[in-house]
This record gives C-alpha cells, sequence and structure tokens, in this order.
C-alpha cells in the first residue's frame, strides 16, 4: 500500500514508517520539522535499508498535500502532525487549535480533492478526561481539560460528521495511552526539544546526568503506593498497532475508535524502580505536590483492538525501559549532534 504520514519524522510517526516499511508499503512523509529531525530517515534506512519518499512542508498547506497525494498515487494516510504538550496548550490555545483542527481540516481537503479514503488519526486519551470507569473503554464519554484533549476531540467529532455525510470513507481513531520506549537498535528515540512532557525521558536523562532529580507529582493518590498510575506502550508496539489498523481498515468503512494501550497500570514508583533494576542506573527523585487535573489512575481496555485488528502489546515495562535507556545512552542529545 502506498501510504502518507503526516508528521512521520517525530517520536511517534518515525517508529511507525520503520514498521510501514519493514512491512513492505511504500511510505511517504511531510513534516515540517518544526519539533523533529530529518536525521532520523538515516537512522531508519540503516536498520531496515528502505527510506521513505521525504517532503518537507506544512499539513496546514492544503494544495502542498494534493500536489503529494496525487504525485504517489497515495492509498492511505495515517496522520501524526500536531502540537501535544498538556501544559503549553493552556498557554497557547490559539496556536493548537490552529496546528490541530485547522491542520486535520487542510489535510481532509487535500484528501478530498486526491480522492483518498483511508485514514488512520493520531487521537489520545487524553480525550477521556478524567474518566469514572477503569480500565477505559472506547465506548467511555470522552471530554477534556485543557485545548490539547479538545483538540482531540473536535478532529474526532469532524471525522465522525464526514463519514455520515460520505460513506466511503474508511477511517480509525487511535487512541494512544503513554507511548515510550525506543528502536531496540538504539539508534531511533524520543528527542524532545525543552523539558520533557512525559515521564520516561525525564527519568532516563535523570539517570545519564542530565537532570539532578526526578520530580513525582503527588504521592498521596488512592493507589498502590500513592503516585500516579497510567498505561504505558512500548512505542514498538504501538507502530505496529497502526500497521494492523492500516491493514484492518480496507475492508471496513465508517469511523472506528480503538484503543491502544497494554491494559495494565504501573505506578511512577513502579516505573522507577524497573527502570534502575532492568538499567543499573539509580534515578534520585523527590515528591512534590500533585498538578492540576491529574488523576489518579487511566489505563486501557484494548481487548477490541485485540479483537477486532488481532493486535496487542508485547512488550513489557522492563523491555521498555531497558530500550529507553539503549537510546538515551547512545544519543545523550538525541539526534543532535
Amino acid at each position: 500500500m502506498k501510504v502518507l504520514l503526516t508528521g512521520g519524522a517525530g517520536y511517534i510517526g518515525s517508529h511507525t514508517c520503520l514498521e510501514l516499511l519493514v512491512a513492505g508499503h511504500e511510505v511517504v512523509v511531510i513534516d515540517n520539522f518544526s519539533n523533529s529531525n530529518p536525521i532520523v530517515f538515516d537512522r531508519i534506512e540503516s536498520i531496515c535499508g528502505r527510506r521513505p519518499t521525504v517532503y518537507q512542508d506544512d499539513v496546514c498547506n492544503s494544495d502542498g498535500v494534493s500536489e503529494v497525494l496525487l504525485a504517489h498515487q497515495i492509498q492511505a494516510v495515517i496522520h501524526f502532525a500536531g502540537l501535544k504538550a498538556l501544559g503549553e496548550s493552556a498557554e497557547q490555545p490559539l496556536r493548537y487549535y490552529n496546528n490541530n483542527v485547522q491542520g486535520s481540516l487542510s489535510l481532509l481537503s487535500a484528501m478530498k480533492t486526491a480522492k483518498v479514503r483511508i485514514l488512520a488519526f493520531s487521537s489520545s486519551a487524553t480525550v477521556y478526561g478524567s474518566p469514572n470507569i477503569i480500565p477505559i473503554n472506547e465506548d467511555a464519554p470522552t471530554s477534556a481539560t485543557n485545548p490539547y484533549g479538545r483538540s482531540k476531540i473536535m478532529v474526532e467529532e469532524i471525522l465522525r460528521d464526514l463519514t455520515v455525510a460520505d460513506d466511503s470513507l474508511h477511517i480509525a481513531l487511535l487512541r494512544y495511552f503513554n507511548p515510550v520506549g525506543a528502536h531496540e537498535s538504539g539508534l531511533i528515540g524520543e528527542d524532545p526539544t525543552g523539558i520533557p512532557n512525559n515521564l520516561m525521558p525525564l527519568i532516563s536523562q535523570v539517570a545519564s546526568g542530565r537532570r539532578e532529580v526526578l520530580q513525582i507529582y503527588g504521592d498521596d493518590y488512592p493507589t498502590v503506593d500513592g503516585t500516579g498510575i497510567r498505561d504505558y506502550i512500548h512505542v514498538m508496539d504501538l507502530a505496529r498497532g497502526h500497521v494492523a489498523a492500516l491493514d484492518w481498515l480496507q475492508e471496513r468503512k465508517g469511523v472506528h475508535a480503538f484503543n491502544l494501550g497494554t491494559g495494565q497500570g504501573k505506578s511512577v514508583l513502579e516505573v522507577i524502580q524497573s527502570y534502575e533494576t532492568t538499567t543499573g542506573q539509580a534515578v534520585p527523585y523527590q515528591i512534590v505536590g500533585r498538578r492540576l487535573g491529574d488523576v489518579a489512575a487511566c489505563y486501557a481496555d484494548s481487548s477490541l483492538a485485540e479483537r477486532e485488528l488481532g493486535w496487542k502489546a508485547q512488550l513489557s515495562v522492563d523491555e521498555m525501559c531497558r530500550d529507553e535507556w539503549n537510546w538515551q545512552n547512545n544519543n545523550p542529545n538525541g539526534y543532535r549532534k
């Protein structure tokens, strides 16, 4: 299949690009490299012997995207491109709505022009807001506590409206939980700019000495050890979930939501213990106050993806920590020299 990845140089996009190439698909990438590095494609080629066709452009440029779709006779799109920092979204809501919502509208307009009908949308477990029942299944009500989450919900609703108006569309809403880890080679991984927004890169930076101490936000939650529980999924399992979704979508019309998680929650302290045990690196930490909006526990019911897509997360938290440290240790400055 000829597949376009928007934001294909990013963390999840690059690992999915690799998996698609390994599976024999023809991959084209559009990325503006605002939060990524094109060197990742050299790394991908060194791993699998193939590389995608790459365009430096913005998904908001509908005409440019249309030209790429038509020139390569693209059959399916995976839409990763978007901003994703929760706190930043509260500070810069217009930027987030413009990039995440308007960018999606521009892409959808280009897909309509090029008659591309298969789309996998990079959504998020953030759309579940503060869940009342866990594990969370796809029928849980959606809500959001920040502009980032609302932007994902808005795009999901737009896609649902589109399938009502056009019954020829094949759309999957892939709701990620907490992607972590890196490719086992240590050649590609997460390369956040500034202060990371996620737990695992912060742990790695403390373990490597880039940061002195890890701050844990709250130890008085009603959990096994008082720290927050989340569903951490290895980025390579997540990448394989995208390949499975594209295969499944070819024969299914309409819009379909899928949770991509492990179905098990791990506390912050449990992840730290696993990291220290697996890597032999100490992770000093200090407890600070809770962050506004954080919930005690959030993890997935991913049984629908297993039943329909034939996909299930396979890699353990220990393997996530091992691969994360391998990436960090071999690339102390990320993709930057």
